[in-house]
């Protein structure tokens, strides 16, 4: 084809490829470069910038399909900010990196939903607002095109949720404010609430400290961007800001503008709208008590939820006499509110030690991985079978550098826990991303009664324990016997171990740890809790300390259990060998844990997906109400 010569120098022409792609423009030598268009044989075009046989800079592209594409191009793929225009009529406005979303984008839907927001790999991932075409919002946190974490539910009809959420139901402690003025306080359980709460009547004065928004707003609702902008300095609080600002965040939480005496029910469906719950209850918060709000206005209520159905009601406030002298709405909501657990932040009593465990176990499971599993061997046990490695901050030819303080890592017996954890199908990449991930550790506040301190990995499968040396000592001495039992009992009820480490930081002060399975992290929810030694002295709880919280002991506990036959004997067969085996190894000190989840009577389940999951899930006690998990503690 012929060609000419542009005013920068590049010659101009036309080429049909052996495969029979055509590129009509600039070349540089016998590279595209410059501007030019190129068809594919498909029917794909592109016409824009090019550097040395790349797409690079601004271009445009359009499939045989129609969809179609115009921004910015970095070495051959879709890379900086453009416009992708779908088939089906969606757009999405925003940063892309190889190919697929990444950064702030907007999107709007083919059925006219949109989201704002940060995305990751192709997904929402981070913070944004979703308007459903019907006029619901939700502005939080999202995960893998989910919502997932703290975010607020806004329904066309004025009802609010600020809570947790996972995998796009709410879940985890929340506040739910009504359009009535109406208030709930309390937890849910993928997408129903669960467990023990707090209802305020229209017009009860709610804790001043449930107001979440960090938004500054007038008066009329509306936000004040310039003053919310001032307080607000680097990184993801600046972002987050500036979200909140635009998207008026703080005006979910101000004077309704319609009445609505409905409950909330927190399963969305794809339009955001409701899913169809219990009918509403006639109970002590519904219309007699909103004719009588005068009287009772600043009345609250405990309410207690199964799988979404209220269970009981019951007044507390000045009326009531329930609360203790001097005690009032907000400081009772704040002592319920402090968790057992805290998230381990920089600047945290641990936050050093955490990044040391994370380093550490990282380093560990990377390491033992890639060797052929094998059986163990007797070398394999005791406290000579380890590994010991240093971690400078700077960082050596086998260690990354990381931001915390020089110490020593010391794995005992490497092989046997990477045994065990394939005996309990722990895969090890999860193992890593469970407790060295992006997420910190949680610490229990309240220490046990040895004086250990115990952390949580975030998604709560994991437990670690601090150890005292003597302690060490005797799990390595037991681990030959305990390994042969978990191997032989696949049921077994003993603690599952996972991994026994130690760091050493400056100075020599050691800290020595245990990995453990956590029982309690269930797909169900776990409502009551029993450490049961088979005692009775001194084996109660005083009543007023008991909240959703608390481990309850042997005299609480009032319910009787009904099982199938074969199961009550292979439980008991069990509870023999572990007990035999603890014995043999001269441990007397242990406890059973038992939890128990409470299902909704049969004739009060409310018609939900996740009730339908619960009664496939295999359960086929006699017990109409509860199923109890138990499990034998070593201490």
């Amino acid at each position: 084809m012929a060609g000419a010569e542009t005013s920068n120098g590049n010659a101009q022409r036309g080429d049909t490829l052996p495969n029979g792609d055509v590129y009509v423009g600039n070349f540089d030598g016998l590279v595209p470069h410059g501007m030019g268009k190129y068809m594919w044989t498909d029917g794909s075009l592109y016409d824009g910038e090019w550097d040395k046989s790349k797409m690079t800079g601004r271009g445009m592209i359009q499939w045989p399909s129609g969809a179609s594409y115009e921004g910015d191009f970095r070495g051959g793929f879709i890379d900086g900010t453009g416009t992708f225009k779908g088939v089906d009529g969606s757009v999405y406005k925003g940063s892309w990196r190889m190919n697929k979303k990444q950064g702030m984008g907007t999107m709007v839907y083919s059925n006219s939903d949109s989201y704002e927001g940060l995305w990751n790999e192709g997904l929402p991932d981070g913070y944004g607002k979703y308007t459903w075409a019907a006029g619901n919002i939700y502005i939080g946190s999202w995960k893998s095109g989910s919502m997932n974490g703290r975010g607020v539910m806004q329904w066309i009809n004025g009802d609010t949720l600020d809570c947790n959420w996972l995998s796009g139901l709410a879940h985890g402690k929340g506040y739910c404010k009504y359009a009535s003025g109406a208030c709930y306080i309390g937890t849910w359980d993928r997408g129903v609430k669960d467990g023990h709460g707090i209802f305020y009547q229209p017009g009860s004065k709610i804790p001043c400290n449930l107001e979440v928004s960090e938004c500054a707003t007038d008066n009329d609702g509306t936000s004040a961007s310039s003053s919310s902008n001032e307080k607000v300095k680097v990184g993801l609080l600046f972002l987050l800001q500036n979200l909140c600002n635009k998207w008026g965040l703080r005006r979910f939480f101000h004077r309704p503008r319609r009445i609505s005496n409905g409950t909330t029910p927190i399963f969305v469906d794809d339009s955001g709208n409701h899913l169809p719950q219990d009918p509403p209850n006639k109970s002590l918060s519904s219309k007699e008590h909103l004719q009588n709000s005068d009287v009772h206005k600043d009345l609250v209520y405990e309410r207690e939820y199964i799988q979404g159905v209220l269970i009981s009601e019951q007044p507390k406030g000045k009326h009531s006499g329930m609360l203790d002298s001097g005690e009032t709405q907000e400081n009772t909501w704040q002592k319920q509110e402090r968790g057992p657990m805290e998230t381990i932040y920089k600047g945290h009593r641990s936050y050093f030690l955490m990044l040391n465990l994370q380093l550490g176990i990282r380093y560990t499971v990377g390491k033992i991985t890639p060797v052929p599993l094998r059986e163990v061997r007797s070398n394999d046990f005791g406290p000579r079978a380890r590994i010991i490695m240093y971690f400078p901050c700077e960082g050596s030819q086998y260690t990354p550098p990381h931001c915390s303080v020089n110490f020593f890592w010391k794995d005992y017996c490497p092989m046997v826990f990477r045994n065990l954890r394939e005996m309990f199908h722990i895969d090890a990449a999860d193992y890593m991303m469970s407790i060295c991930g992006g997420d910190s550790l949680k610490e229990l506040s309240s220490p046990g009664k040895s004086g250990s301190i115990f952390y949580l990995s975030q998604d709560e499968r994991f437990v670690i324990k601090t150890l005292r040396k003597s302690e060490l000592k005797i799990l390595l001495k037991m681990l030959p016997k305990y390994y042969n039992h978990v191997k032989a009992y696949d049921n077994t009820l003993i603690t599952k171990f996972f991994g026994v480490h130690r760091i050493t930081l400056k100075a020599g002060k050691k800290v020595r740890f245990v990995v453990m399975g956590n029982m309690f992290c269930t797909e169900l929810r776990i409502h009551r809790k029993y450490d049961l030694k088979g005692s009775t002295q001194g084996r109660s709880t005083k009543k007023q300390k008991i909240n959703e919280n608390t481990t309850l002991k042997d005299l609480d506990l009032a319910h009787a259990f009904h099982v199938d036959k074969s199961w009550r004997q292979a439980l008991f067969r069990q509870i023999a060998l572990d007990s035999m085996f603890l014995e043999s190894q001269s441990i007397i000190d242990y406890s059973m844990l038992l939890g128990i989840h409470f299902r909704a009577p049969n004739h009060l389940k409310t018609a939900t997906s996740h009730q339908n999951t619960l009664e496939s899930s295999g359960i086929t006690s006699a017990m109409d109400c509860m199923y109890p998990v138990p499990y034998l503690k070593y201490r």
